[in-house]
């Protein structure tokens, strides 16, 4: 048999007999020809087999073949600019592994509940291929970053103890016989404690909201990354947060042109995303948003169409600082010119993808700390491991979280974050 390849690595071999392994994801006839699309998660390619090639039995056999049915191809590789990829192989014999019977997800079109009730399926297809795999790039891009930037890898636990900020957007969790734990949101808190011991970190990892939210911005279950630094204020977690988008950004247009071509995706805008990105403070935002016709009044965060028509004025992500201290979490670091608003800012996508980095500089005060936990009728003792930080040692420190899901469905240029993940959770899906 000759040598087993990967459809990715095709053209290392071309002018040689191959053997390839993978699923039938098409197929067409013409006369004396079948044209068999074949994959095998590493790409798609044609097989061209003729009658001529197999043999009057096998050609017939050939015409048989269902889609998804996984096969080994054998046959030559053969350049040819008119194909997709630049190569197709011309079939010389196949072998069926597993015959596919009755596959439900057709070349036809489908609803969305549909194909989500398939999405073990619907992940073969070619489109959601390629936005997993500019997903695998972004995070393989997301952890470069870091890793190459002195940060350790800290990770945070997904159970948390209490209900820290309310129970309303959080799961809970029965812990063993008597405890209920919870999901947690954020391992913000928990990587401020990472960061006095190490400097600079990051966790990476799966968090939770229970809000009751159908917008084509939320899952219930995400990804994110939240780096966090010692010795940090708003200006450097700023500054990181632009670093790390146009790496991540530079890293997919580098690697990833078949996907985002595959998707339609115009990258123009894409390769706009340099620093540094325009900054304006939340009070700037208010005048943009009332001068564009907005019914916004001061002291009220964004929502969907707010971000979205500040981040159409501008073609980079933009960054909003200084929001009103009111609606932001306790932690947040008031700002010493303007005790009421906080050190924090929040990075809107353009092409109306909103929010995809929020953060800023944490309170490091003792006391003023322990007087925003009661102002927020927080139960103390929850928080007696975070006051610790600021008894023995406290710093200012700064750090963000960025949603994994939420970039990749601003790069692919997606309608909905569902298609951002394998198998997405959502206010009523729970199932595959």
């Amino acid at each position: 048999m000759p040598p087993v390849v990967y459809i990715e690595d095709i053209a290392r071999h071309d002018g040689e007999e191959v053997t390839l392994r993978g699923w039938l994801h098409n197929r067409r006839s013409s006369g004396k020809i079948h044209f068999l699309t074949v994959r095998d998660g590493t790409g798609f390619i044609q097989v061209v087999m003729s009658k001529a090639d197999l043999g009057d039995e096998r050609f017939a056999a050939a015409d048989h073949l269902s889609q998804e049915t996984s096969l080994t191809v054998t046959g030559r590789v053969r350049a040819d600019a008119r194909a997709k990829g630049g190569f197709e192989i011309t079939g010389t014999g196949f072998t069926v592994v597993s015959a596919s019977h009755d596959y439900p997800i057709t070349p036809k079109e489908h609803g969305v509940d549909y194909l989500m009730d398939r999405r073990h399926l619907w992940i073969r297809s070619q489109r959601q291929q390629a936005v997993l795999r500019v997903r695998h790039t972004v995070i393989d891009a997301v952890r470069e970053f870091f890793n190459s930037r002195g940060f350790t890898l800290a990770d945070t636990p997904i159970f948390t103890p209490s209900a820290c900020e309310g129970t309303s957007t959080l799961f809970p969790v029965q812990y063993f016989d008597d405890t209920t734990a919870y999901l947690t949101q954020s391992g913000q808190l928990y990587n401020e404690a990472n960061a006095m011991a190490l400097g600079k970190v990051y966790c990476f990892g799966p968090t939770f909201r229970a809000e009751k939210s159908k917008t084509r911005r939320h899952l219930t279950e995400f990804w994110m990354v939240e780096p966090e630094v010692a010795y940090a204020d708003l200006d450097d977690t700023m500054d990181l947060a632009e670093q790390l988008v146009e790496s991540v950004v530079a890293r997919v247009l580098e690697t990833r042109g078949a996907e985002l071509t595959h998707l339609e995706r115009k990258t123009d805008g894409l390769e706009a995303v340099r620093t540094p990105f325009p900054r304006i403070s939340y009070d700037e935002a208010i005048g943009r948003l009332k001068g564009a016709g907005l019914p916004v009044e001061w002291g009220g965060d964004f929502g969907g169409t707010d971000e979205t028509v500040l981040s159409s004025q501008f073609d980079r992500p933009v960054l909003v600082h200084r929001y009103p201290a009111a609606v932001k979490a306790f932690y947040m670091k008031p700002d010493p010119a303007r005790p009421d608003l906080a050190l924090c800012v929040d990075m809107l996508a353009p092409e109306g993808y909103g929010e995809i980095i929020g953060g800023g500089q944490r309170l490091d005060d003792y006391d003023l700390l322990l007087q925003r936990i009661t102002d927020h009728d927080l139960p103390q003792e929850a928080f007696e491991w975070y006051l610790d930080l600021r008894r023995y040692g406290s710093v200012p420190h700064a750090g963000f979280g960025m949603g994994i899901e939420r970039v990749v469905a601003w790069i692919c240029g997606l309608e909905h974050v569902r298609e951002t993940i394998p198998y997405p959770r959502l206010l009523h899906r729970l199932y595959p």
